[in-house]
């Protein structure tokens, strides 16, 4: 159980400095450390995921840095997405959907290494494909129990036309509104499989997440966010083969 809290530490910091990246973390930590069912671990990563984001969230609308317009422009179709990609997953193997998850964190790895979040400039809104990109992101959150703030952050400045500090917050309560979707349909899903949620689990891994959210509040005065983008794409890097070879091959 100290692995799983040292685990939701990293989450909730990576969440709160970063604005994505710690529901990568929470399904390998899940499945290898807690030792969850492949659908479970997917189904309660987004639990923990959606609470921290929300928590960590809470400074950005302090400091008013959430603009709420692409809350809902991103996050009504994402919620959509969330549920549909949800149901999909009933469809397939959780080989399947490791695999897929794994190919996530390597293209999540290659966009933290070129810091591309920062390289964007802000461009005008484009509200077709912000509304396409938020479903199009919903639907592998719910496939794979990934928030996608490593997409979401870039879409948001791209598309949305709003700087990187904004897109940050904005993206946390994206991933929040998606994440609460997601597990409510896994939930019910998976409840009628007769399978039961370790809640005990999942409450440890949010409390975890919040300390390293406050944790990360402190690192971020500190430490350069391009440095700590360079360090998690290695890592995502790491964990990506660890799946790899442990789980798929």
């Amino acid at each position: 159980m100290i692995q799983a809290i040292i685990g939701a530490l990293l989450i909730g910091l990576v969440l709160s400095v970063l604005g994505s990246g710690g529901s990568i973390i929470t399904v390998p930590v899940l499945l290898y450390l807690i030792g969850m069912q492949p659908q479970l671990a997917i189904a309660s990563s987004l639990c923990i995921v959606g609470v921290i984001s929300l928590i960590s969230s809470m400074r950005f609308i302090k400091h008013k840095k959430v603009s709420w317009r692409h809350v809902f422009l991103f996050g009504l179709p994402g919620m959509s997405g969330t549920y549909l990609g949800a149901w999909t997953s009933t469809f397939v193997t959780s080989d399947i959907q490791l695999t897929v998850f794994v190919i996530l964190m390597l293209m999540g790895a290659v966009m933290m290494w070129r810091n591309q979040s920062s390289r964007c400039k802000a461009g005008t809104l484009d509200v077709t494909k912000i509304l396409l990109q938020g479903l199009g992101v919903g639907v592998v959150t719910g496939f794979v129990g990934v928030g996608g703030g490593f997409l979401i952050v870039p879409a948001l400045v791209i598309l949305g036309g709003i700087d990187i500090g904004l897109a940050i917050g904005t993206s946390l309560l994206i991933i929040t509104m998606n994440s609460f979707v997601g597990f409510i349909k896994y939930y019910s899903l998976l409840s009628d499989k007769g399978l039961e949620f370790d809640w005990s689990v999942i409450g440890i891994m949010i409390t975890g997440g919040f300390v390293g959210s406050i944790a990360g509040q402190w690192i971020s005065q500190y430490l350069p966010k391009a440095i700590l983008q360079k360090i998690f794409a290695v890592f995502l890097v790491l964990m990506a083969l660890f799946i790899l070879t442990k789980s798929i091959i």
